[in-house]
Order: C-alpha cells, then sequence, then structure tokens
C-alpha cells in the first residue's frame, strides 16, 4: 500500500492543478463551490486537498476535504439551485423514513407492554 500525504500550494499553484486534474468541470477561481455526490458536503476548491504519493513516483491527486472521504473530481458537481433542491429532497425524504421507522418502533413497544400490561392484570374467573 503507498502512502500519501497532502501538499501545500499557494492559490496560483493550487488552481492550476485543478485545472489540470479536473477533466470534468472547469475552475475560474478557488472560491468556486463543489458537492461531493459520494460525502454530500459542499466545499470551495481553497479547501480541496492535493495529494502526493510519499516516494514521489506517483502523479498528483485532488481529494475531496472531506474527513475519511476520497472523492475525485468526477463524483462532484457545481452544487445549482437544481442539485440544492434535490439535495433538499432527499434529506428530507430520509428524516421522514427515520420518523416513520421510529414510530414504528414506538408502536411495537407500546404493545408489547400494552400486552404484558394486560396479561398480568386479568382477573380469573369466580368459580360458583
Amino acid at each position: 500500500m503507498r502512502l500519501v500525504s497532502s501538499i501545500e500550494l499557494s492559490d496560483a499553484e493550487k488552481l492550476n492543478v485543478l485545472r489540470r486534474l479536473d477533466q470534468f468541470r472547469q475552475w475560474h477561481s478557488l472560491d468556486e463551490k463543489r458537492y461531493c455526490l459520494v460525502c454530500g458536503e459542499i466545499f470551495t476548491g481553497r479547501e480541496i486537498q492535493v495529494i502526493e504519493s510519499t516516494d514521489g513516483d506517483a502523479p498528483l491527486r485532488v481529494i475531496c476535504p472531506t474527513e475519511h472521504c476520497h472523492a475525485i473530481p468526477m463524483e462532484w458537481v457545481p452544487p445549482t439551485e437544481d442539485v440544492l433542491i434535490t439535495i433538499a429532497m432527499v434529506e428530507v425524504e430520509c428524516r421522514w423514513v427515520r420518523l416513520v421507522t421510529q414510530a414504528g418502533r414506538a408502536m411495537q413497544s407500546y404493545q408489547r407492554s400494552a400486552s404484558n400490561t394486560t396479561s398480568r392484570t386479568k382477573s380469573k374467573p369466580r368459580l360458583g
């Protein structure tokens, strides 16, 4: 396994690296934003990590700045209004699914506790 390290570049160098390595979208400035399709974060060109192998024999790469996300430029999109609306809709849908799941669990828990209470409080039939 090859070890990699993040390298520090001047703004001009970083912009040149982004322009060269991002073959999917143009970079006009480091203040431009991108949305990562892998981790769901929005970041600027200034935040993107430029990495190289520690032995220096591999080419430079750029990756998402989010911790534990190694997404590459093909997985980044400009956060247009349509993209932001889609993100918001997905987040709302995820929240709704979590709420429905929690409600289902609460109902199951309530039904179990209600049936346990009912079985313990049933009176014995009177004889004779």
